[in-house]
């Protein structure tokens, strides 16, 4: 067993949903919490979803952007969430789909929901993957029942998204108007992340674990090892990805990974669920009064931009 100097700190970001403030916020009570060798040296993990909602995902992503050289003894993993995709496909910065289809192919599964989610048809739509498209459509229904809320301009409540960058939502302009930097970002994001030697508090001691970080959570039912080959391969050809996407399917820790020393953590699902070693870190959810919340291990520390 290493001792406690040792044991790495391993910080996991829930998501951020374009709220700079509250990320800004959560970092420096981060840093104020963490012994400070410790935290220079910690391995940062975002969990996804680093837009939409919020007011200002443009200055979120200059934020993580600028991590590493302001960190430079850090590790930096940033996850990408369902609503970083889409942002990414309309940009048109997805790898194409591996066996060579057109991602239109992926529009005739769901074309049902198309009237309603008033997918984007403007300049380019004809190449584009359907998150894309249902990202920036401008949807028929004003209010989100499930939710409480009104939309943002699309399913995605990408509107503030597109304002940040200085053009109104469905506006083809967006491709001109993020930066190549931000573009690179979007490009390099990863599906799934894993971590050995990842050490973590229980009722039983001290674990050493290995680290699963994917941003909705592994699919019950399927093997995982395929799982995270599909992942690691950020295999387009699927018009959603549960794994980035998906809700009950991928709340539970997967039944092969029960028996192993295995940490699963996501985001998405916006609320706070510490059980076992399944961690689901997203108090905020992309509400306005809900806090940006970060865990700690191996302490297992809940870490928040302000006390709510």
């Amino acid at each position: 067993m290493a001792g406690v100097s040792e044991q790495r700190v391993v910080i996991c970001v829930g998501d951020i949903h374009g709220f700079a403030t509250k990320l800004q916020r959560l970092w420096t009570n981060l840093e104020s919490s963490i012994d400070r060798s410790q935290f220079e040296t910690a391995t940062v993990i975002f969990l996804g979803d680093y837009c939409d909602r919020g007011p200002d995902t443009r200055a979120v992503i200059d934020f993580l952007v600028a991590l590493p050289s302001r960190y430079p003894r850090q590790s930096h993993v940033f996850l990408c969430g369902n609503h970083d995709l889409a942002f990414a496909a309309f940009l048109r910065l997805l790898p194409p789909p591996s066996d060579g289809s057109a991602f239109s192919e992926g529009w005739k599964e769901y074309e049902a929901s198309e009237k309603r989610e008033g997918w984007f048809r403007g300049e380019g739509y004809e190449e584009m993957h359907l998150q894309g498209r249902r990202w920036s459509g401008n949807i028929t229904v004003e209010f989100n029942t499930a939710k409480g809320t009104y939309y943002q301009g699309s399913i995605y409540d990408a509107g503030p998204t597109f304002r940040s960058y200085g053009v109104p939502h469905g506006s083809a302009d967006l491709v001109k108007a993020v930066p190549d930097d931000h573009k690179k970002f979007l490009a390099d994001l990863v599906w799934v992340h894993e971590e050995d030697d990842v050490f973590v508090n229980t009722d039983d001691g001290v674990n050493c674990c290995k680290l699963i970080a994917v941003h909705a959570g592994l699919v019950k039912g399927v093997d995982v090892k395929e799982q995270l080959k599909l992942l690691k391969a950020r295999d387009t050809r699927v018009p959603k990805v549960e794994a980035l996407s998906g809700r009950k399917s991928v709340w539970d820790m997967p039944e092969e990974l029960t028996a192993s020393q295995t940490i699963v953590v996501s985001g998405h699902h916006a609320k706070l669920h510490v059980e076992g070693l399944r961690l689901i870190i997203d108090e905020g959810g992309g509400y306005e009064d809900k806090p940006v919340a970060a865990i700690v291990l191996p302490s297992m520390k809940i870490i928040r931009d302000a006390e709510y």
